[in-house]
């Protein structure tokens, strides 16, 4: 039997650090999948935007801190790879008590709804935003027919 307050806030203490143990261990397999059905993104991959103009698709990522030099831009066909790696950014000689950003490396992946002209790809970093504006294909843009 508890004799004092002491040993109660020793009980809560622990079970909050076993329920703070067993949160981490279902988060690190539970993977992309989640509540959002298979359109969750990890954590440090940036959130993207995809729109559709008729004539090319735009795309939009966080990059917030990151220069052209961190990203890694790929595409073939209508396959596009973004990648990128996020560096500490602690100044020499410090040392670090808290880091909520993530410094990790990231890929994201994504397969177009139809292939794009590679040549004319313009790509603009600018207030942590990436703008990618991919022209559609000839073969993939809408032809209209005259009937005669």
């Amino acid at each position: 039997m508890w004799t004092r307050i002491g040993d109660i806030d020793r009980m809560f203490d622990t079970m909050d650090m076993l329920r703070s143990r067993l949160n981490r261990v279902f988060t690190e397999y539970e993977g992309p999948y989640g509540e959002d059905y298979g359109w969750q993104v990890f954590n440090g991959s940036p959130r993207t935007n995809l729109y559709d103009s008729g004539d090319s698709f735009q795309i939009i990522a966080e990059v917030a801190g990151l220069t052209k030099e961190d990203l890694n831009i790929r595409i073939q066909g209508n396959y596009l790879e973004l990648s990128g790696k996020r560096r500490p950014d602690a100044p020499e000689g410090y040392k670090v008590h808290r880091v909520e950003r993530d410094m990790t490396s990231f890929t994201r992946s994504f397969t177009l709804p139809a292939e794009v002209n590679a040549d004319k790809i313009e790509a603009v970093l600018q207030n942590g935003l990436l703008t990618l504006v991919l022209p559609k294909a000839e073969a993939a843009k809408p032809k209209q027919i005259s009937i005669s």
